[in-house]
């Protein structure tokens, strides 16, 4: 989702970003699945030592297709990045949406979603504790009072798309997890998961940034028929619809996938997994500029603006040559 850019200059307008265009640095699926991946990590990882990639999620999937060195600067160096306003506001948002539903259907009125920013916000600061940072220089509060006013105004606007009193989530903030035949696991975190009385299976997500124009619309669809994919094979089920709500422009996107569409996905993430491979095992992460890197934490390390990326931490072989370009997907 463009959740995080709110206002940024789209994607590089190549042919393979065209493809797919990535999730920014810092989106709120940065956020939520990083964190989810390193607790998935850290449960059987005493050290924080390197450690080969195991498994693709959505923003991954979108790091490497954007930059490879990103990818190995975020999975296996594990730099730190420092929070934004943006992306922060949107996991305070998708919060409230998530506790709405905790409530009774008829309570779930505006006014209660809004009641319930300022202890997302609370809870948010207790989990992550960076966040702080965000307004250390706000001692007045007014920024902060500007912040949280938007989210009050991305969960409002919600209203207008959504009845959630007219819903009943079978899943909210989903983990979900699979292994592919050939052996790669992919995994990630659904916003909300609809189940109708017959059946259907919608799957929801909650975007809290501007619908993209209509020649990206496909980049933004790759995320939810990843999600619908590992659906299918955890469930043998196809979902019936899947649903981008965008909050900043009061848009809803919608798509009905095919089982077709699902193979697809699933020849592209294996393509994309054995270029990822090959770069753990050589060591070879290339550099791929585009429009997004002044959003970048890393340009520090990177050769594109002067730096120098730590020492690789994981053991090599020597790189063959004719290998596929890093980061750009060739036809299904």
């Amino acid at each position: 989702m463009e959740t995080s850019t709110e206002g940024a200059a789209q994607p590089d307008s190549s042919p393979a970003a065209a493809v797919d265009p990535p999730v920014p640095a810092g989106s709120v699926e940065a956020v939520i699945e990083t964190a989810a991946e390193t607790a998935v990590e850290t449960a059987t990882v005493t050290a924080p030592t390197a450690i080969p990639p195991s498994a693709l999620s959505p923003s991954r999937a979108s790091d490497f297709m954007q930059c490879p060195l990103l990818y190995r600067f975020r999975v296996i160096d594990r730099l730190p990045e420092k929070p934004s306003e943006a992306a922060t506001r949107g996991t305070l948002v998708h919060a409230v949406l998530e506790r709405l539903f905790d409530a009774p259907a008829a309570e779930r009125t505006a006014p209660r979603a809004k009641s319930l920013i300022p202890g997302q916000w609370d809870r948010l600061r207790e989990s992550r504790p960076e966040v702080v940072e965000l307004f250390a220089d706000d001692p007045q509060g007014e920024r902060l009072a500007r912040w949280l006013g938007e989210a009050e105004r991305l969960v409002e606007r919600w209203f207008s798309l959504e009845d959630p009193s007219r819903l009943e989530p079978a899943e909210r903030e989903l983990f979900v997890e699979t292994e592919l035949d050939s052996g790669l696991r992919l995994r990630g975190i659904i916003d909300r998961v609809d189940v109708a009385p017959t059946g259907e299976v919608r799957i929801v997500d909650y975007k809290t940034g501007k619908a993209p124009r209509p020649e990206y619309s496909e980049g933004a669809l790759f995320q939810m028929k990843f999600y619908a994919l590992v659906v299918w094979r955890l469930k043998n089920v196809v979902p019936r619809r899947l649903q981008l709500v965008y909050l900043g422009s009061g848009q809803v996107l919608t798509y009905d996938p095919v089982l077709a569409d699902l193979e697809r996905v699933e020849r592209k993430l294996l393509a994309l997994w054995e270029a990822i491979r090959q770069a753990t095992e050589t060591g070879d992460w290339r550099p791929r500029p585009t429009k997004l890197c002044g959003w970048c934490d890393h340009q520090a390390h990177c050769p594109e603006f002067g730096g120098t990326p730590p020492p690789y931490p994981l053991p090599v072989r020597a790189t063959e040559s004719g290998g596929p370009a890093q980061g750009r997907m060739g036809p299904d």
